[in-house]
């Protein structure tokens, strides 16, 4: 138990001065010390100024900058120990009440999902508990004095999340820290606690559902190392579908588990090693000899862990489903991006409801994914259909069935090669447009359209391929040489290959995080193929300028974001009970091609035609909305929704950049919106002012010239009150604003810089031609009052 201690905090303040001190002053002298003094350890349990989310990134046009108005930032996190946090506590300057931050504190501790937020200002705590006992108020203030203890947060915590005594040595089992000060995002903290806390309680089959790109694989080692470490699972077996993401996993995230670790090869299970990484195919087959997971026992292992578990499906006859079955006393873990729910199949009828779920709407949000844009493309042919002349003859003189043929028939049935050669030539021309070298991925329906892009692409590029062959790549499973390329495609460091043609081999567990153009020439109708192959560019990789992802859209595949289902909760459709009297239901793939492999479309006959054109005939290009939505918006109209949401009107605009000291502090501020004026001078012209590109982006009006600006002021007769020294400096002054803009006059160092340097130092120049700092300072506020005096002059 723990026993408030009585004292003063802080020393002696009187309260005006206390009126004075900063945040940070507060924090220092009052907030700190009261929580310190309650029992938490400064360097262990007590946090600072901890970033939660970095805020989202905007993206119009090709151009990106993070909103940092949106950012979560909590400015005390408190911790029972590392990986599981208590509290949240926000601070306020003394100006502020009590209470004043409780809101904000208590909006952390819902992501956090912890149960207790606290607010002060310096003078007491302000406190929100999320689980009161019997008799407590919600909400109630206590002196500084009284901050309650870490056993005591812990066990409202306990109570909060249901933990019984019992349960709480696996609870506390510490995360793996590797001493790089790398941290879990707040998401994946979360992620580990509640899994850790489900299996404490007993749950023995547990889903996690993350967005591509949050770091399952990370999250998924840390459950495992502390359930190894507790002792709770002594044996554990991970599996997945492709020897890419075994391999990833055995060299990256999993490293610390060093020796005690080993993949299952040569269709062998070597029982002295604890932790095994393999894919299903390999531990099992069609015939009994071939199900090598039955060389050991079937309580062998405690757990197991499915990557990628709505991949094979989870209907009862899948192959990872046997070997669960085999090893039915094992804890399961199912890690997905998209759990399958079907009217066949079902993730949650096998696991239960995931016990987290964190989204790509949250995670674009929060800032942790990249947001894309889409440009939806119409080719005629596909949009309008298309009819075969009477008697019309294919590449080979075969006849051309006489019927309509339209999208869903395009490199399926139908090959038009001047429809291949068009999309080729379009994504060659975004790519020139942008960068060249941007690495892309190109869903083609089957391999073989995948092999007949790659020579669209290649005759599209020209030199780029003369340069280097390797410039595109089809990467399919039946392609040794582009498997072989696949590792230096995903990788930061290799710019070649920059281009990959595929079919079904890149849609799910391949990182490649620098991907920045998807394009969709792909018919997909399954919600879960969708959201993989989106899922291959929400990576943000800030090292290589990678914010944000396009998606190229011809097969309106796009359409799919429209869907509530495409972003909302799993919701579970097949009913195992209602199947037709089958005990097991039929598992047939949501979308051709939706297996381990590509499909190369054996046995299908195509029609190839060379001779019919193809044109575009209309394009569009969406964003992401606040809403999470697709709207259509340019750069400027998002400009104008932030300035306006800042400065309710143009005489608020005008009064506060009049009354700013630093008209960049005005810049700054709408930086935080995710509003870069290099990104609003490109849309109107660069030597455009920057107050008018502001006020004519917002409010309409007509811009003038940094140039304008400054020659209307010549013409008054406004330098003849200063006298010949100081006039010299006030119009040299005025020709800086005018090359160079405001942010330059306002910087003293401008006084070190020619013409200055030949009127003296800035020291001389302050104290000879103004008479001192205070006076040099009024002349250059009347300077820009001159300027921005007649605003529309």
């Amino acid at each position: 138990m723990c026993i408030p201690l009585c004292g003063i905090i802080g020393g002696s303040v009187d309260k005006p001065n206390k009126l004075k001190l900063s945040e940070i002053d507060i924090c220092d002298l009052f907030i700190t010390p009261a929580i310190k003094q309650a029992g938490w350890d400064q360097f262990k349990q007590i946090r600072r100024e901890v970033t939660l989310t970095p805020g989202p990134v905007i993206v119009r046009g090709n151009l990106s900058s993070r909103n940092k108005k949106k950012r979560k930032f909590a400015d005390y996190l408190l911790s029972w120990q590392p990986g599981m946090p208590l509290a949240v506590v926000e601070a306020k300057d003394n100006t502020h009440s009590v209470s004043a931050g409780l809101q904000q504190a208590l909006g952390y501790a819902e992501i956090l999902d912890l149960p207790s937020a606290y607010s002060s200002n310096g003078d007491a705590f302000a406190s929100h508990n999320r689980a009161p006992a019997a008799g407590e108020d919600i909400e109630f203030e206590f002196v500084l004095d009284a901050f309650p203890c870490p056993e005591l947060l812990f066990d409202r915590y306990r109570r909060f999340h249901g933990i019984l005594p019992s349960e709480i040595t696996l609870v506390e089992q510490p995360y793996y820290l590797d001493g790089s000060g790398k941290e879990p995002r707040y998401y994946q903290v979360e992620a580990v606690n509640r899994t850790i806390e489900a299996i404490a309680k007993g749950q023995r089959r547990v889903l996690l559902v993350m967005a591509t790109g949050t770091g399952k694989t990370y999250t998924t080692f840390q459950i495992i190392w502390r359930l190894w470490k507790a002792g709770a699972a002594k044996r554990i077996l991970f599996l997945a579908d492709r020897n890419i993401l075994v391999d990833q996993t055995l060299v990256n995230d999993f490293k610390p588990f060093g020796e005690a670790m080993a993949k299952v090869r040569n269709r062998k299970l070597d029982p002295a090693y604890e932790i095994q990484l393999g894919l299903y195919q390999a531990l099992t087959g069609p015939e009994e000899e071939d199900k090598i997971f039955k060389t050991v026992s079937r309580d062998f292992f405690d757990l197991i862990v499915i990557d990628e578990c709505h991949r094979g499906s989870a209907a009862e006859d899948s192959a990872w489903r046997e070997i669960l079955d085999y090893f039915d006393g094992a804890i399961k873990i199912g890690m997905t991006a998209t759990p399958k729910e079907t009217e066949y199949v079902s993730n949650i009828i096998y696991f239960g409801e995931p016990v987290y779920t964190y989204s790509l709407k949250q995670g674009i949000e929060d800032g942790f994914l990249a947001p894309y844009k889409v440009i939806r493309i119409d080719i005629d042919k596909d949009l309008l259909g298309w009819r075969p002349p009477e008697g019309m003859v294919d590449d080979l003189g075969n006849p051309i069935e006489q019927r309509e043929y339209n999208r869903a028939d395009m490199d399926r049935t139908l090959i038009l090669n001047q429809r291949t050669k068009l999309v080729a030539e379009r994504v060659m021309k975004f790519l020139r447009a942008t960068d060249p070298m941007s690495k892309t991925i190109i869903f083609c329906e089957d391999i073989d359209h995948a092999e007949r892009m790659r020579k669209a692409i290649v005759n599209a590029a020209g030199k780029l391929v003369r340069d280097n062959p390797k410039y595109v790549m089809r990467i399919t499973g039946d392609s040794v040489e582009g498997k072989a390329q696949l590792d230096n495609f995903i990788d930061p460091e290799q710019p070649y290959p920059v281009i990959a043609t595929t079919s079904q081999l890149l849609t799910t567990g391949i990182d490649a995080k620098t991907c920045k153009l998807i394009v969709l020439d792909r018919t997909i109708t399954s919600m879960t193929m969708f959201k993989q192959i989106i899922g291959r560019g929400t990576r943000i990789d800030e090292d290589n300028n990678k914010y944000f992802f396009t998606i190229m859209d011809f097969k309106k595949a796009t359409e799919l974001f429209r869907d509530d289902d495409f972003d909302g909760p799993p919701i579970v459709v097949y009913d195992p009970d209602d199947n037709g009297g089958d005990p097991v239901p039929p598992d047939p793939p949501d979308d051709p091609g939706d297996d381990d492999d590509d499909d190369d479309a054996r046995g299908t006959t195509k029609i190839v035609v060379s001779g019919v054109p193809a044109r575009i005939i209309a394009e569009r290009i969406e964003y992401v909305g606040a809403d999470g939505k697709l709207i259509t918006e340019s750069y400027r109209e998002f400009a104008r929704k932030a300035i306006t949401t800042e400065f309710r009107s143009l005489d608020e605009f005008v009064s506060r950049w009049n009354a700013a000291d630093r008209k960049h502090a005005i810049i700054d501020v709408l930086e935080e919106h995710g509003i870069i004026l290099a990104n609003l001078h490109d849309e109107v012209g660069r030597e455009v002012e920057d107050f008018d590109l502001l006020a004519h982006i917002a409010y309409d009006m007509p811009p003038l010239t940094r140039r304008e600006r400054a020659d209307n002021v010549k013409k008054r007769n406004y330098f003849t009150r200063y006298g010949d020294q100081a006039r010299a400096v006030l119009e040299a002054l005025l020709d800086k604003y005018a090359d160079e803009g405001i942010a330059t006059i306002e910087d003293t160092k401008v006084l070190r810089l020619k013409p200055f340097d030949g009127i003296g130092t800035p020291i001389e120049i302050i104290k000879g031609a103004f008479g001192g700092k205070a006076a040099y300072e009024a002349a250059l506020r009347d300077l820009e009052a001159q300027i921005y005096g007649q605003v529309f002059n």
